[in-house]
């Protein structure tokens, strides 16, 4: 956690924010949190300085958080949160506190306000985008290791799930039989609320399993991942349930080359921009870009939606050792949809695929 702390004061220092006695940096982000302190429970705040590091939390959790956060001094917020909160950044003489602008809420924010304006030496509150989650872009061995693991899990239940894939089977018990799965090869949770979307729903990008069941012709998008020592991982397949058309054959060759378009051109340096292009560009080529309506992918770690994203939003260069999803789609309203989504770490000169589960389209 130290060598994460001091790559956040050097990510504050290049923003301009000079690291002095009287700079904090307050850390409201509940993902955030966990990776500067390493503490899992589900309230509190960071108060951070280059002196001191404070964690503070409410009477729940802690002694939890003096076993998981050794480095930081755990303060009880008691019955005032926001009280309590302004009167340890006030003693702590703090002239300038940034704060994460996309987290705390407007009413945090004149709540800490007003527990500091009587203070002698009263705090400029200053808002900083998106710092932590810049750094949490960039992926530790350590961290690689378990998304890897993670997505393993995801895999070993891809080729399990498969022999359920049958006409007259619902939704919504595929997606029970997945996450069953996925916990008993050790994952603590699903990564997100699990999409099995069949037939028409297939067209639904993140239609969510539901009561209908599967049925001959219908095409079927299966979107999961799994959570492994608090990391993500997430796969998409698409199936058809026998027997397939020329149309869904031509189609799912679409996505698949739109898809190793993009990941023969990903590496650090080329901008998500770029790399989404690149698959855009191919599908609309194929008379199909209407129907591709989101962005190539986005960054998984801690959260399974993070920095970096692959998008047309996305003028950043990549940073090396990042992990990615790749995950075009063609979704045709009353005809179905299709999607390949894989996971890769961003390297100098190319990328390393992670996810290595087969994308043949299969007819089950």
């Amino acid at each position: 956690m130290l060598k994460r702390l001091e790559r956040l004061w050097a990510s504050l220092e290049e923003m301009g924010c000079y690291k002095q006695d009287s700079l904090g940096f307050l850390v409201s982000n509940p993902t955030n949190r966990l990776y500067l302190s390493g503490f899992t429970g589900e309230s509190g705040y960071l108060l951070l300085t280059p002196q001191e590091n404070w964690l503070l939390t409410d009477g729940r959790f802690i002694e939890q958080a003096r076993e998981e956060a050794p480095g930081f001094e755990v303060v009880d917020l008691g019955k005032e949160p926001l009280k309590k909160l302004g009167e340890v950044v006030a003693q702590a003489g703090l002239e300038d506190l940034y704060f994460e602008e996309e987290d705390l809420t407007f009413a945090a924010y004149r709540r800490l306000e007003e527990a500091i304006e009587n203070w002698p030496r009263k705090p400029i509150l200053k808002p900083a985008s998106k710092v932590v989650e810049r750094l949490r872009a960039i992926k530790e061995p350590e961290e690689v290791k378990n998304i890897q693991q993670a997505i393993e899990v995801a895999e070993a239940a891809w080729k399990h799930i498969q022999e359920y894939l049958k006409p007259g089977i619902r939704e919504k018990d595929i997606a029970l039989e997945l996450e069953y799965f996925m916990r008993k090869k050790g994952a603590t949770a699903a990564a997100f609320p699990i999409i099995v979307a069949s037939g028409p729903r297939s067209a639904w990008p993140h239609g969510k399993a539901g009561d209908r069941k599967l049925k001959p012709g219908d095409l079927v998008v299966l979107d999961f991942g799994a959570v492994y020592q608090g990391y993500c991982s997430d796969l998409t397949r698409t199936v058809v349930i026998a027997p397939a058309t020329d149309e869904q054959h031509k189609i799912y060759r679409t996505v698949l080359t739109a898809q190793e378009k993009a990941l023969e051109a990903l590496k650090s340096g080329i901008s998500g921009r770029e790399v989404d292009a690149l698959a855009r560009s191919y599908i609309e080529e194929e008379g199909l870009g209407s129907y591709f309506n989101h962005g190539l992918g986005h960054g998984v770690g801690l959260s399974v939606h993070e920095s970096p994203t692959l998008s047309w939003r996305e003028e950043a260069p990549l940073p090396p050792q990042a992990v990615v999803t790749v995950e075009p789609g063609v979704y045709i309203p009353g005809w179905g949809g299709i999607r390949i989504e894989d996971m890769a770490l961003v390297e100098e000169g190319g990328c390393r695929l992670l996810s290595k589960a087969s994308r043949e389209f299969l007819e089950l």
